[in-house]
């Protein structure tokens, strides 16, 4: 794996598969949504597409020019710091609200401000975590960037939403999830840091989901068979058909639209994608492990994030490592349910066979 790149105080991960390098913004939204957007979608929403597709490609590149500078902080304190954009490309924008700030009048800067502070109460109360970094990282956030955004993203140490197009997405502060998922990928940043290329980078997309599914479920104290297991629910307008952007319970389910295409996402590992767009299917076969955390969470019982949550956290922080492919985390999160629960124990034998119903085999 090649060394991340030193831009200014920020950075772009830089990751080497064979003889290509892959410089990675992790986006909610996956590129194939955007491409067929760009294809079927009207004049305007080609438009948008394309705007989206550029803007984040040509991020990869860019320079901040403002760090975050970290100072130690208490254990369980929030800082949190939200940015305007007004719709330029320039990071981290204007500042509009710090931790403590009452609510601004913009609804866009306070979902992003709440929900940042209940990602970060999830991981900090539930999992022991103190912030992304465990070191009380500043959450820094910004809202409004680009001109009908379609995408949010985290560029290795902070937050960035757009607005949405309207017609097909709306702003991307709405699902707290959404936000869930891009804050977890610095967790994963800072821990197994999974090289963001095939099996290993749906890993990567898959426990941001798992994260960003169990804040939500946390936030509204749902058990798994309550939950309904959607990522981004609410995102789409009422032009899409479709619910959201993956679905962890039925992979391949989460949309049919002519605008955006079907649903891509694999089930099953004989359906695996692999293919070299798309970073080598990251977004397209993380449903594979969903369904697997999906089908373990459920067959466990209860709140997902007390046990199966746990599970995953736990090999996510101490064992898995940047190569990790399905089997070998598979093998990983069985090992953890057995040290968590007992070897042969009822949890161990949801994640076994959870693995074994997506066609991981742990043998």
């Amino acid at each position: 794996m090649a060394k991340s790149k030193k831009l200014g105080f920020g950075w772009i991960g830089c990751q080497k598969h064979k003889n290509n390098t892959y410089c990675s913004i992790y986006c909610v939204v996956p590129p194939h949504m955007l491409e067929n957007l760009a294809v079927n979608g009207s004049e305007q929403m080609r438009d948008w597409a394309f705007h989206t597709l550029n803007l984040s490609s040509e991020f990869r590149g860019r320079r901040r020019v403002v760090g975050n500078v970290n100072f130690a902080v208490s254990p369980g304190e929030k800082r949190r710091t939200i940015f305007d954009a007004e719709t330029g490309q320039q990071l981290p924008g204007k500042l509009v609200r710090s931790e403590g700030d009452p609510p601004s009048n913009d609804e866009a800067v306070n979902e992003a401000y709440d929900s940042a502070g209940s990602t970060y109460d999830f991981f900090y109360e539930v999992l022991e975590r103190n912030s992304i970094d465990d070191r009380g990282l500043r959450l820094d956030s910004t809202v409004h960037y680009g001109v009908k955004y379609d995408n949010a993203f985290w560029n290795g140490d902070q937050m960035v939403y757009g607005d949405g197009d309207g017609e097909i997405f709306q702003r991307f502060t709405k699902c707290i999830d959404v936000i869930a998922h891009e804050l977890t990928h610095g967790v994963t940043q800072y821990e197994a840091s999974l090289k963001y290329f095939g099996e290993s980078g749906a890993l990567n997309e898959s426990m941001s989901d798992v994260f960003g599914a169990l804040v939500k479920q946390w936030v509204k104290k749902q058990t798994a068979d309550q939950a309904d297991w959607i990522i981004g629910e609410g995102l789409f307008t009422e032009k899409v058909k479709g619910v959201g952007i993956r679905s962890m319970k039925d992979p391949g389910t989460a949309y049919d639209d002519p605008v955006l295409g079907k649903d891509p996402q694999p089930a099953h590992y004989k359906d695996l994608y692999s293919g070299v767009k798309d970073n080598g299917g990251v977004h397209i076969n993380s449903g594979i492990p969903n369904k697997a955390f999906y089908l373990a969470a459920t067959a466990i019982g209860g709140y997902a994030w007390e046990k199966a949550g746990k599970i995953w956290y736990i090999a996510l922080r101490d064992r898995l490592r940047s190569s990790s492919d399905f089997k070998s985390a598979a093998l990983i999160i069985s090992q953890v349910a057995g040290e968590l629960y007992g070897e042969g124990s009822n949890e161990q034998k949801a994640v076994q066979n959870a693995w074994e119903q997506v066609g991981v085999s742990l043998k």
